[in-house]
């Protein structure tokens, strides 16, 4: 079983919009498991249909609750709340859950002993079916942290339904930049293939997620969406895979025909003919070569 994690270094490259077309494109060959760790605005579901099967919570944490029959006022939470999460209300103090860190420094302050630290819900997880196979995915509710954590359990997920079904590849949809989702995403991961466009910023995040996947030791190939739109930034890009013995897996075209069929809900490669849905498909054969070597 292999896992391939697909990232960008920025927002809106086309992560998944590879990641959907190349699970159409697996499906037909291999047992797939699908996995979205971009859980803070997962959007895979979108062109894959997902009918869920379970739904779990997601406890990222503990936060503070204060009993008003026991607390006396003194203020001492207040004092210690270093992120000003207690606020007082009619005499007693309260915690605004929020802005609460769970670090629970008022729940050992606290001289009347009415502090107690409570799980927090962040977010919940499903196991959902598709037409190319199991899917896990999350998502966090807004303002809350922990994303890293909630993708490894994504991931965690994605391998024991793997296991269950004795799937051959986990194909994951990872989330844009550097941080704990991405870390959490691309760790022990066979491959990362990165998705970057012919733009300045693309160019710069495409090194710097690079430097994460090498700081994991996770082999990385890479892929340039809309590479006709800047040829000569194209270009650069080619030449520094090149210079650095980074497996260049294809340049994608901008098509209108691709965007027509993903807003029916579709994966490119599903309805278009188009030279968006060639070149994934060359894109698939060279990627299926690379994960057979790995």
């Amino acid at each position: 079983m292999r896992q391939i994690v697909v990232l960008g270094g920025k927002g809106g490259t086309g992560k998944t919009t590879v990641v959907a077309a190349l699970a159409h494109l697996m499906a037909a060959e291999q047992r797939l498991v699908l996995a979205d760790a971009d859980v803070d605005a997962p959007n895979l579901g979108l062109l894959l249909a997902p009918k869920a099967l379970t739904s779990e919570q997601f406890v990222g944490g503990s936060e503070a609750v204060i009993d008003a029959a026991l607390c006396t006022g003194c203020g001492r939470c207040q004092e210690v709340c270093r992120y000003e999460a207690v606020a007082a209300q009619h005499g007693v103090y309260v915690v605004d859950p929020i802005a609460c860190e769970g670090c629970a420094a008022c729940a050992y302050a606290c001289p009347a002993q009415c502090i107690r630290m409570e799980p927090a819900v962040s977010g919940e997880w499903r196991r959902s079916e598709t037409r190319f196979g199991p899917f896990v995915h999350a998502r966090l509710f807004a303002g809350q942290e922990n994303s890293g954590k909630l993708v490894s359990l994504v991931r965690q997920q994605a391998q024991l339904v793997a296991e269950e079904q004795g799937a051959d590849l986990i194909l994951i949809d990872g989330s844009p930049g550097i941080g704990c989702p991405v870390i959490a995403a691309v760790t022990g991961a066979d491959l990362a293939l990165m998705v970057t466009e012919p733009t300045i910023s693309g160019q710069h995040d495409l090194e710097r997620v690079l430097g994460v996947a090498a700081h994991f030791g996770v082999p990385a190939a890479v892929c340039i969406n809309k590479g006709d739109i800047n040829p000569a930034r194209t270009a650069e890009i080619e030449a520094y895979c090149r210079e650095r013995d980074l497996p260049m897996l294809g340049v994608l075209p901008y098509d209108d025909d691709a965007m027509a069929t993903m807003r029916r809900g579709q994966a490119v490669t599903e309805a278009s003919t188009g030279p968006m849905a060639q070149a994934l498909q060359a894109l698939w054969a060279d990627l299926r070569e690379l994960v057979t070597n790995l």
